[in-house]
């Protein structure tokens, strides 16, 4: 610069001129080095994730980002290409509640999540989380995985830090408040609300107003609150009653977590439910849903049970009678005696010639005798019910699904949905079920940048194809992976190809409001 001033003080104008020149096809050249580089997603049906009819066309992505997209896009000279052969194009799926972490930082390729279609998984759900939250995002950082995470903080994870083993109690109001300071820090670094398991130690024994309260403070930072609710079953609609209290008065979003009528007498009533949740709609409370698509649930026996009392043969004889049959239970994990896993109840019970109530009350204190987890797989859902719900236009899709868990949720949620809900009982349309598993799903959580196909936003996105998507995990396989999705990229990089991870792993912590 001194040089060039100095040749226009002595008058050399036309050597100054050709510096000039020259400086500023150095600078052209220097920036189209370092635009990024692009990729034409070509010969597509492009499903762009808010429920509009699907059209052929072509999308580019450069720099992580989606560029544009249109029915008449041409690849540019030299510019990579991915042939979608006429498949869909669609926004990567985002599981609103997912329990994948469990086994994810092991196997980090997410083969199981990418298998169908989903690229971001929401987590510290059912009132468990990573504490502080702060160290979920070291974690990825310092063991990457190919797909996003975001995460809320758990009321049951907050309130065993402040009240310790002293929690079969409602809470006072100075504990109340320790547990504040603890959601307010959590939301600062990131979380994106608070999560609740009502049925589940120790907030089964929390007053609904301390739930309130910790929502509260999730307010101001634009958080929401989303719950397995106190009860499913016997009182279902206590319990909605109670989200929808977190939800007027902390005036935050609310979402029922993996919505289900658990009792067969609650069969038929999902238009009560839904009627219920647009009534507070209207009232002015943001009340959502998410669902996954199948009759049967995974958890502890002892969430059957809410009062707690595991010698009450009468509460245990109603269970089985109205809620899950002891055909309908199977054991998924019984540390105590890992002989019975993969019976069922009635099984074992046969075997053992044993009442089947009285032995679900002792295998439930056998098995905190011994310290030991155990888990079953009750059914006993309506296939009817599912429908209704997931086709209420606030409902997104969840798969409640575990890395290598014993449920075939979390290997088969969202192909199931693409292969029995759309391609063959109908339920939903394309448009429609692509949306409640990305578009809908990014606006239920607080996501801004993804979720959608539109220009600006993250290129998290699937292409498959929707004669041959197809789920293959079932109760006796729960970890055979999904087929027909051919290619899956998160964050503009590719992370499955032609039914294989690549290895690559742009997975990000997704942390409150922006998503990024």
């Amino acid at each position: 610069m001194k040089k060039l001033k100095r040749l226009v003080r002595l008058g050399f104008a036309a050597r100054a001129a050709a510096m000039v020149v020259g400086l500023l096809a150095g600078a052209s050249t220097a920036v189209a080095a370092a635009a990024p580089e692009s990729l034409l997603i070509q010969n597509v049906l492009i499903v762009d994730g808010s429920g509009a009819a699907p059209y052929s066309g072509a999308l580019r992505i450069a720099g992580g980002r989606i560029v544009e997209l249109g029915k008449d896009l041409k690849a540019k000279p030299g510019e990579k290409t991915h042939d979608g052969n006429g498949q869909v194009l669609a926004p990567g799926f985002i599981d609103t509640h997912s329990h994948h972490e469990r086994g994810l930082f092991k196997k980090p390729t997410g083969d199981e999540l990418l298998s169908q279609g989903v690229t971001t998984i929401v987590i510290g759900q059912d009132g468990g989380s990573m504490y502080p939250i702060g160290k979920l995002w070291k974690t990825i950082g310092s063991r990457p995985v190919a797909v996003n995470v975001a995460s809320y903080s758990g009321h049951n994870t907050i309130r065993s830090q402040v009240l310790g083993k002293n929690y079969k109690r409602v809470s006072t109001p100075q504990e109340v408040a320790a547990m504040v300071k603890l959601v307010d820090a959590d939301m600062r670094d990131g979380s994106i609300g608070l999560s609740s398991g009502l049925g589940y130690d120790p907030g089964i024994y929390a007053d609904i107003s301390e739930v309130v309260e910790l929502g509260k403070a999730t307010a101001p930072y634009g958080g929401r609150y989303i719950s397995h609710i106190r009860s499913e079953n016997v009182k279902l609609w206590e319990s909605i009653d109670e989200l929808l209290q977190v939800g007027r008065e902390a005036r935050i979003p609310v979402q029922l977590s993996h919505a289900k009528l658990s009792m067969v007498s609650l069969w038929g009533q999902a238009p009560k439910l839904l009627k219920k949740l647009d009534a507070a709609r209207a009232q002015g409370i943001d009340a959502t849903l998410d669902i996954y698509p199948y009759e049967y649930w995974q958890s502890t026996m002892t969430v059957a049970l809410p009062e707690r009392d595991f010698n009450d043969v009468a509460a245990a004889r109603f269970v089985l009678a109205n809620t899950i049959k002891p055909e309908g239970i199977r054991f998924t994990t019984y540390d105590a005696d890992p002989s019975i896993v993969g019976k069922t109840l009635a099984q074992v019970a046969a075997e053992r010639k044993a009442d089947p109530a009285e032995l679900y009350l002792k295998l439930i204190r056998d098995s905190i005798a011994k310290d030991a987890d155990e888990t079953i797989i009750g059914t006993s859902m309506s296939s009817e019910d599912i429908a209704t719900m997931m086709r209420w236009s606030h409902a997104n899709i969840c798969s409640d699904g575990e890395t290598a868990g014993s449920h075939p949720r979390g290997a088969g949620s969202y192909a199931r949905i693409l292969r029995k809900y759309v391609r063959e009982d109908g339920v939903l349309s394309l448009q429609s079920a692509v949306q409640k598993m990305s578009g809908l799903a990014a606006d239920h959580m607080g996501f801004k940048d993804r979720g959608y196909l539109r220009p600006g936003l993250v290129a998290d996105l699937v292409v498959f194809d929707p004669a041959k998507v197809q789920d293959h995990a079932t109760v006796e396989t729960p970890a055979r992976l999904a087929t027909g999705i051919s290619a899956v990229w998160v964050n503009g990089e590719q992370v499955w190809n032609s039914g294989k991870a690549t290895g690559k792993f742009p997975g990000k912590p997704l942390r409150r409001a922006t998503g990024e």
